[in-house]
């Protein structure tokens, strides 16, 4: 996948969700933002599903990492 500025790696789930809603008031409440774009895209829920992500994990591997930038785009100026 190129990325110009976003690199692919094993990301907790609370920074992940923190580079996409930077603006949220807390980490649970930008994890629960970035949960409900994941769960809006049936595909992306289902690929990470199908690759063995757990839900409950607290990280994402960056093969999992490389589908959520697919699917939502580069977290660095996402506009949501």
């Amino acid at each position: 996948m190129d990325t110009d500025n976003f690199e692919i790696r094993t990301y907790g789930k609370s920074e992940l969700a923190m580079l996409y809603f930077p603006n949220a008031e807390s980490k649970k409440g930008a994890l629960n933002n970035l949960n409900f774009y994941i769960n809006k895209k049936q595909s992306l829920r289902r690929s990470l599903l199908e690759l063995g992500s757990p839900p409950k994990a607290h990280s994402y591997l960056p093969n999992e990492v490389e589908l959520i930038v697919k699917a939502l785009g580069e977290p660095y100026g996402n506009k949501f």
